[in-house]
């Protein structure tokens, strides 16, 4: 989709990041910067402490310390990505569709599927590019995973087991543990929007929902170990698992089908990577160590030496920005659209309904 932001034939788009915390500084900052045609315009934060970290790592890019100023000159900008505090995203994002500007929110895009639904319509009503972030469509587990469905090598996929779990025994605060529902916390809504996305991706829509979901640490006021059971209008079934208490970790994806069975230990590398400070580039990003490789067989544990090593493809977050830089220049597709990551929050607003009431949901 192509807008009046698709800037001057030659010149890379400029971008207005609003958010210089996790998500902005690890994510979105050095994966723009990396991307042939976008340029890193401006960062939006009040923070002193982030505006020096920005100015440090992007010693070329303007400060704001508000939203508003960022909108004020729109005129200035050729995309506006969204990577502050969940609940800002939507009155964020309205605003700078509002201001004429193509828009990246960061995931959930939106505490609820109306919400992204009306997101979309305003996108479309004004001719923009709206688009979320779920960056773990392109983790290494990820594509390995669609690849060897798009082969057939796992014949009729009966259930799809996929875990994201961490051991923070210890609360670390912040919204994103807060309990005030505004401020749309838990693990439900924060791994929990990767993991149902990949399902869905992988499997297509889901028609019933079961969910359990508690708060195991002492001092969290929300979710930190959830369980999702999916069933899926292709009779996939598919059991989530987002954790903050897990002393063992399980395997990332665990998938049996009619003829072989799928398992992975480990996550993607790069958001390690990011973290370290280390920068997309050509040469081995993405690339996992042998040693992690998923296996791939049928009749025997993985443990003890049943299936034959996977090669686990590269990562490749960076794709994620080539794909949006597409979009606003030539009109190529866009690489996440707020329609399904709306059909994503369908799925988590029914889980919370199943976890409190007990009960499976239909949608």
């Amino acid at each position: 989709m192509t807008g009046p932001h698709t800037g001057t034939p030659g010149t890379p788009l400029r971008v207005g990041l609003v958010g210089y915390g996790l998500a902005g500084s690890v994510f979105h900052a050095p994966l723009i910067a990396a991307t042939d045609g976008l340029a890193l315009d401006t960062v939006v934060t009040s923070n002193e402490e982030r505006q020096a970290q920005a100015r440090a790592e992007f010693p070329d890019v303007r400060l704001a310390a508000g939203p508003d100023e960022l909108f004020a000159r729109a005129d200035e900008l050729d995309l506006v990505v969204i990577a502050s505090p969940n609940k800002t995203h939507v009155p964020l994002a309205t605003a700078a569709l509002k201001a004429g500007l193509p828009v990246v929110v960061d995931k959930p895009v939106a505490g609820t599927a109306a919400e992204a639904r009306g997101l979309a319509a305003l996108a479309e009503e004004r001719g923009l590019l709206l688009s979320v972030f779920q960056n773990r469509r392109w983790d290494n587990d990820f594509l390995t995973l669609r690849r060897l469905l798009a082969d057939g090598e796992l014949g009729e996929v009966w259930r799809f087991e996929s875990r994201f779990e961490r051991w923070r025994p210890q609360p670390k605060g912040g919204w994103r543990e807060s309990g005030d529902p505004a401020e749309i916390g838990g693990l439900l809504y924060d791994l929990g929007s990767h993991v149902v996305d990949q399902a869905l991706v992988l499997f297509g829509p889901v028609t019933q929902v079961y969910a359990e979901s508690v708060i195991r640490r002492a001092g969290a006021e929300a979710d930190d170990d959830t369980f999702l059971a999916l069933t899926h209008a292709s009779g996939v079934r598919s059991h989530l698992y987002v954790s903050a208490t897990a002393a063992q970790l399980g395997p990332r994806f665990r998938v049996l089908g009619s003829r072989a069975g799928y398992v992975k230990y480990g996550l993607d590398p790069q958001e390690a990577a990011l973290r370290e400070g280390r920068r997309p580039g050509p040469e081995g990003w993405g690339a996992e160590d042998e040693s992690l490789w998923g296996r791939l067989g049928a009749g025997e544990s993985p443990v003890t030496g049943g299936g034959s090593p996977v090669p686990t493809l590269p990562g490749d977050y960076p794709a994620y920005y080539a794909a949006v830089a597409a979009a606003l220049r030539e009109g190529a597709p866009n690489p996440v659209t707020a329609h399904e990551a709306a059909a994503a929050l369908d799925v988590l607003e029914a889980a919370r309904r199943s976890a409190r009431d007990g009960v499976a949901v239909t949608l």
